[in-house]
C-alpha cells in the first residue's frame, strides 16, 4: 500500500488573495481571468484558485515532478490543465495572456518524506534528488565523476557552506577508496564526520543536501528564466506572486522585482526618455505565528508580490 505523504500548502489564502486583482480599475473581473500555478506540487494553491474562478476562468499548472502531474491529472475540471514541464516553460504561453502567475518554490513534503526520492538526510534512500525522475542525472551519478573543485564550488555557492572544501575532498577520497556514494545516509554520515561544528539544532548535512538539490535541478537558473518570462505573459495589471524558502531564492526574486520596479535611464543617451518600469512592488509577507506553529517547514517562507504595469 502506498504511503499517503501529506503536504501543507504554505501561505495558502495569502497567496491566492494576492494573486487575484480585484481593484476597481482592473480590466476584467479577476474570476474570469487565466492564471498560472507554476509549481503545482500537490495542488493546494490550484484547488483554491479553481474555487474562486468563474466558468470563464482558466488555470494552467506546471510541474516537472511526475508524481505531482499524476495528482494534477486526477482533477476533473475543464477549466484546469497541467503541463509536465518546469516553470521555465512559461514562455510557451501567449504574450499578455495571463492575469496572474504564482510560484511556490522549494521542495514539497511528499518529495522530502518519500525516501525513494533521496531529498532527505533523515531517511535511507538512493541519492537521487531530481525533481523530474524521467530525465537528467541523479546526485549519485554526478558525484561519481565530478572533480573535487567542482563539488566544492557547488557546496559553497548553493549551500553557503564554509566547510565546502573539506566535504568535497572527503567525497572524492571515499570514492577512490570504496567507490561512489549511492545513498542519502552515506552522504549524511560522511558530512557529519567531516563537519565538526554546526549551528545548534541543524544537521551537519543540511547545507550540502540543499546545495546538491539546487545544482542537480538547476533551480536558480530555472527561477531566473521563469521570472523574466513572467513579464512577457502577464497582462497589464497582472500579479506575480512568489514564495521562496531560502535566501538564495529570495535574493533573486527581490532583485528581480527591484530591477523592474524603477525607471531605467540609458547613461549613453542622457536626453532620451527612460525605459518605463515593468513592475510595481506591492507586498512582502511571512507566515503567521499560528501557521509556523502548525507547519514548521513554513518558518523560512517569504512571499513577494508585484504587479505588471500598463507600460
Amino acid at each position: 500500500m502506498e504511503t499517503p505523504w501529506t503536504h501543507s500548502t504554505v501561505l495558502l489564502n495569502e497567496a491566492v488573495d494576492a494573486l487575484f486583482n480585484n481593484e476597481p480599475d482592473a480590466e476584467q473581473s479577476a474570476a474570469d481571468g487565466t492564471y498560472v500555478d507554476a509549481t503545482f506540487g500537490r495542488g493546494g494553491h490550484s484547488r483554491l484558485i479553481l474555487s474562486r474562478l468563474s466558468p470563464l476562468g482558466r488555470l494552467i499548472a506546471f510541474d516537472r515532478d511526475p508524481d505531482a502531474v499524476a495528482v494534477a491529472n486526477a482533477i476533473d475540471d475543464e477549466r484546469f490543465s497541467i503541463r509536465h514541464a518546469s516553470f521555465s516553460h512559461l514562455n510557451e504561453l501567449p504574450g499578455n495572456s495571463v492575469a496572474g502567475v504564482l510560484m511556490d518554490l522549494g521542495v514539497s513534503s511528499p518529495q522530502i518524506d518519500n525516501p525513494v526520492r533521496g531529498f532527505s538526510f533523515r531517511f535511507e534512500g538512493p541519492l537521487d534528488m531530481r525533481m523530474d525522475t524521467t530525465r537528467g542525472e541523479s546526485v549519485a551519478q554526478w558525484l561519481a565523476t565530478a572533480e573535487t573543485d567542482q563539488i566544492a564550488e557547488v557546496i559553497r555557492e548553493y549551500g553557503e557552506e564554509r566547510f565546502a572544501g573539506p566535504i568535497a575532498k572527503a567525497i572524492v577520497a571515499r570514492r577512490q577508496e570504496r567507490g561512489p556514494i549511492s545513498t542519502t545516509t552515506e552522504l549524511a554520515q560522511l558530512v557529519a564526520d567531516t563537519v565538526k561544528t554546526r549551528e545548534p539544532g541543524q544537521n551537519p548535512a543540511t547545507r550540502t543536501f540543499q546545495a546538491f538539490r539546487i545544482f542537480i535541478n538547476a533551480e536558480l537558473e530555472e527561477l531566473q528564466q521563469a521570472l523574466e518570462t513572467s513579464l512577457d505573459v502577464l497582462q497589464p495589471g497582472g500579479r506575480l506572486v512568489v514564495i521562496s524558502f531560502h535566501s538564495l531564492e529570495d535574493r533573486i526574486v527581490k532583485q528581480f522585482i527591484a530591477k523592474h520596479s524603477r525607471d531605467a535611464y540609458d547613461r549613453r543617451a542622457p536626453f532620451a526618455l527612460p525605459k518605463v518600469m515593468k513592475l510595481k512592488a506591492l507586498d512582502r509577507i511571512k507566515p503567521s505565528a499560528d501557521e509556523v506553529g502548525g507547519n514548521a517547514r513554513s518558518r523560512s517562507a517569504i512571499m513577494r508580490v508585484a504587479q505588471r504595469t500598463t507600460a
